[in-house]
């Protein structure tokens, strides 16, 4: 038994690394996201004091791909007591524009929220506002990612079996927001629920989950759940832990995490699925999604020395996860999510144009022809670029990584 896990460990392992070595291939990608001029951001109402630095850069990159999309935000100017004030973030789209659907990729994508949103299981947690008018926040991105491979099983089932060969063998369903049972004692006893299940045959022929987690520009911070005496219990059932009593798990950070794995291994526990993984989903450039991820991974048993049938824990790139989608034969939709929401070389040439440095015509040129000449004021080059200091938590009505609330209340 231990030789054939070992087995299975090997060929994880080395289809990690190949699908890692693969990111790139189709789509360039920086080496860090760059530094965003805090002028660039104020002028066109995208400044957001308490944004980390890969936020910082995601919005921009939202406002453009709103502006390129000729979609209204919802930024308002007023003059109170003869003064000028800026209200709302131009990441963020017009009631209109929001009420039209157009934070989705195309009409399909569009259709499939609404007809999820009138069948959403009991009890299942979807900020509306946040889905339909937060053009930074993951919620969005989920369905903008999934859906159209949703709409699409033969799409799905050669992306998946891209990145996990050894478990997808076709892809029968995806469901969204879903637990198997929201505050129920077999299980964590409160509202934790995966973004996304997809559904599978393994190529054993035997029924499989992928439950999937999306994070975007999320930093890491919460909201938390309250930490009950069942998520204790849990942690030392499923057998996943070097230590199930560790801090590290219960942090701001990793909690999350912690809740959703556990939940998946219970349900492999309680028969719902005969094999299960736990797959997250993150930017390759937000460094502290990326870390959490890392932490996580580290507390984790090794793979060969757990118990038989236990869940992997499969942390994947935002970046491989399109680049999979490219390799399936979806180029332009793998391009539209590219341009969306991975082209931070698009908003590296902004800040060089900034700061008074003109772009290297030779690098970047598919990003930098659709640049709106309108973003950056060449009469206002400042230098030196000045990182903004961020505290540990945002305020709510900044937050855009209200996700962790599901297992909250």
């Amino acid at each position: 038994m231990t030789a054939t896990r070992t087995v299975t460990v090997s060929a994880n392992t080395s289809s990690r690394r190949k699908r890692d070595d693969k990111i790139s291939a189709s789509f360039v990608s920086l080496p860090r996201v760059p530094l965003v001029p805090d002028e660039l951001l104020k002028r066109h109402n995208l400044y957001c004091f308490i944004d980390t630095r890969f936020r910082r850069a995601a919005r921009l990159l939202q406002g453009c791909w709103l502006k390129d999309h000729n979609i209204p935000n919802s930024a308002v100017t007023r003059t109170i007591d003869n003064v000028t004030k800026t209200f709302g973030f131009a990441s963020n789209l017009s009631n209109a524009a929001a009420e039209a659907g157009k934070n989705f990729i195309d009409d399909k994508v569009h259709r499939l929220v609404l007809c999820e949103l009138l069948l959403r299981e009991e009890g299942a947690a979807i900020d509306e506002e946040r889905l339909f008018a937060n053009a930074l926040s993951s919620m969005p991105l989920t369905f903008n990612l999934l859906g159209p491979l949703a709409l699409d099983l033969k799409l799905a089932t050669a992306v998946f079996r891209h990145l996990l060969p050894e478990f997808v063998h076709t892809v029968e369903h995806i469901a969204f927001e879903h637990s198997p049972g929201r505050r129920e004692a077999r299980f964590l006893n409160d509202g934790t629920a995966f973004d996304a299940a997809v559904h599978v045959m393994t190529p054993g022929g035997t029924s499989g989950t992928i439950f999937i987690e999306v994070k975007y520009s999320e930093d890491m911070t919460g909201p938390a759940a309250r930490i009950r005496n069942r998520y204790t219990e849990a942690s030392r059932q499923v057998h996943l832990y070097t230590d199930p009593d560790s801090a590290l798990l219960r942090s701001l950070a990793l909690e999350q995490l912690w809740r959703e794995h556990m939940l998946a291994q219970l349900i492999v526990d309680q028969g719902i699925t005969t094999r299960a993984i736990f797959m997250t989903i993150g930017p390759r450039l937000n460094r502290r999604v990326m870390t959490a991820f890392k932490v996580y991974e580290n507390e984790l048993i090794h793979r060969e020395d757990q118990d038989a049938n236990r869940v992997a824990f499969e942390p994947v790139t935002l970046e491989a996860f399109v680049d999979a989608i490219n390799a399936a034969g979806s180029t332009k939709l793998a391009s539209s999510l590219w341009r969306r929401y991975l082209d931070f070389g698009r908003i590296y040439d902004l800040a060089l144009e900034e700061v008074g440095a003109a772009p290297d015509p030779q690098t970047n040129t598919a990003a930098k022809k659709n640049l709106p000449s309108r973003f950056v004021d060449r009469n206002r080059r400042r230098l030196p670029v000045r990182p903004t200091t961020v505290p540990q938590r945002a305020p709510a009505e900044t937050m855009n990584s209200p996700a962790n609330e599901r297992g909250a209340s």
